[in-house]
């Protein structure tokens, strides 16, 4: 079985899946408490199918971009699990996991998550489902005036911004109500998919990309940035 892992925001998720697609998933709002949640909800998950972490043949991860302390809980969980279980460890970046559902839908995908300071972190997928530009930070607006044909807005960053998204694009944006947990089921999905075509991670130089480092003792960024070793 592979357990994946999101606690990308504070909408977290774990879920179980094997050879017959995904078996369980739990979500969860946490209020900046996943240190104390995550591995509460593992367990409880492998116990409702009866389940042990020896019955784990990989684990994947959702690497963000997100919150530091947020991605350093999942990221870390997933890299001990794997690494005291021997089973391949595969991380997914969070944008991926939002635009997953519509990619190859026929129309261009745009997935939003928030990054906080009034500003979301968005990705581009063509129409073919393939990323056609580079992923950014920056204001709503910014996203919306390079948008000139129909297009998916997804992800959790558009709950804040539906409002302005219909004002200014109108009939152009097919705006889609974000699902945490089918986020979890993507996680599931695309581990699965890259774990059976052996597309596994490095344990060591698998880093997750956060939005903003501490704002303490470190200086400031305005872009999301990967962790150091």
């Amino acid at each position: 079985m592979l357990l994946s892992i999101d606690t990308s925001t504070r909408y977290a998720g774990v879920a179980l899946s094997g050879d017959a697609g995904v078996l369980s998933t739990r979500c969860w709002f946490s209020t900046l408490n996943h240190t104390a949640e995550l591995m509460p909800a593992v367990s409880a998950l492998l116990r409702e199918r009866g389940a042990t972490p020896a019955d784990l043949t990989g684990v994947s991860v959702a690497l963000g971009p997100g919150g530091f302390s947020a991605l350093r809980v999942g990221v870390s969980a997933a890299k001990g699990l794997a690494l005291a279980l021997g089973v391949p460890l595969v991380g997914v970046g969070t944008l991926d996991l939002e635009a997953f559902p519509f990619v190859g839908s026929g129309l261009p995908v745009c997935p939003w998550l928030d990054a906080g300071r009034k500003e979301v972190a968005a990705a581009w997928f063509n129409a073919d489902g393939q990323r056609s530009r580079e992923d950014l930070i920056c204001p709503p607006e910014e996203l919306l005036d390079s948008i000139t044909e129909q297009t998916v807005i997804c992800g959790e960053g558009v709950l804040q911004w539906a409002g302005l998204i219909e004002e200014k694009l109108r009939a152009l944006a097919v705006l889609v109500s974000p699902n945490p947990m089918a986020r979890t089921w993507s996680l599931a999905q695309l581990g699965s998919r890259r774990l059976a075509s052996g597309e596994v991670d490095d344990l060591a130089g698998l880093q997750p990309y956060y939005l903003r480092m501490p704002s303490i003792g470190v200086p400031k960024r305005r872009d999301w940035v990967p962790q150091r070793p």
